[in-house]
């Protein structure tokens, strides 16, 4: 298939969430460099367009679900990448849109991935699909992360990002210690001088950011932006950021991506997997324990992770910051 302009297409399938875009931005990246005549399209969510075209490495974004059949009119592209999982359905919807060629991991049940490298279980999702890339040469950096950051400024530059949702509900570190975390840094204790705290979230999440503000008293140097933040907003929000706390989920690769220092709780799925990359500024607090990172209720190694943890974690990527006053918000109401 040639694209527009005549160029020809190349099609990749990464139709996850936004930590999973931003774990395949290396991979991409190696792909654009080995391909740099081919129109790279990611096939993915459509909430991640601005982001996806941010990384330098996408010409554009075709809207697809998981797993939705592709359209008609994607038959034929030169290159079809699966980036998506090791298959066989993910492999599948890319041979049914028939491309010349196929960039995928090897699986017994789909022929026309024979050859390719093996899935290995347990590896790090950034070096998985950097391996794959390379495979076809097209040698990837795992360590190139980093995003372009959005040139405005944040309102809440210099404060504690402190992002309590998560896609399931086991990645959710109960809202009650949330709650003691933002009350411990908005009024300080000696040992952590008052900070200035942002709680995000997405529009679902609203209700339980409120909830955690309504246990912390809502404090004075704390306020919502939950609902009110594009992707992009979202991360100058984060490269604005003194600190970021959160759990396993696309915030804390946001802060990798934007080279903030965070704090991130892991429960049921192992950081040696999903985690910030060694040498960052970044913290890991986990358990030891790995669950069932779809259950509803908070993963039992999570709920080991304490209050005074979290906290102790905090003051020492704080320390390593330099000092910057909180600023109350106006009026001290949470905003939406």
């Amino acid at each position: 298939m040639t694209a527009a302009g005549g160029r020809p297409r190349l099609l990749v399938l990464r139709a996850l969430g936004l930590g999973d875009l931003l774990t395949g931005v290396p991979a991409l990246r190696g792909l654009r460099r080995a391909f740099p005549e081919h129109e790279v399209v990611l096939a993915g969510p459509a909430a991640l367009r601005e982001l996806a075209l941010s990384t330098g490495a996408v010409d554009d974004l075709l809207a697809v679900g998981p797993l939705d059949p592709l359209p008609a009119e994607e038959e034929g592209a030169d290159v079809a990448v699966n980036l998506h999982g090791q298959g066989p359905d993910s492999s599948r919807l890319l041979v049914a849109a028939r491309p010349r060629r196929l960039v995928a991991f090897a699986h017994v049940q789909v022929p026309a991935t024979r050859g390719g490298p093996a899935w290995v279980a347990g590896e790090h999702e950034v070096d998985r699909w950097c391996r794959l890339v390379a495979s076809v040469g097209a040698p990837a950096d795992p360590t190139d992360l980093r995003l372009t950051l959005p040139r405005e400024r944040s309102a809440a530059n210099g404060a504690v990002v402190v992002h309590v949702g998560a896609a399931s509900g086991a990645r959710r570190w109960p809202a009650e210690r949330w709650a003691a975390v933002v009350r411990a840094l908005t009024r300080g204790d000696g040992a952590l001088d008052p900070e200035a705290v942002v709680l995000t979230g997405s529009d679902a999440e609203a209700p339980l950011v409120e909830a955690v503000l309504e246990r912390a008293g809502r404090p004075p140097l704390a306020r919502s932006v939950a609902g009110c933040t594009g992707l992009l907003e979202l991360l100058a929000l984060v490269a604005g950021a003194r600190l970021v706390l959160c759990g396993d989920t696309g915030v804390a690769h946001l802060a990798t991506a934007a080279g903030t220092p965070s704090v991130v709780l892991f429960g049921p799925t192992a950081p040696a997997r999903w985690g910030p990359r060694a040498g960052g500024p970044h913290t890991v607090l986990w358990a030891g324990r790995v669950g069932d990172p779809h259950g509803a209720e908070p993963d039992p190694g999570l709920c080991e992770i304490t209050v005074e943890q979290v906290l102790d974690a905090a003051r020492a990527r704080l320390r390593d910051q330099p000092g910057q006053p909180a600023q109350e918000t106006a009026g001290g109401a949470p905003s939406r």
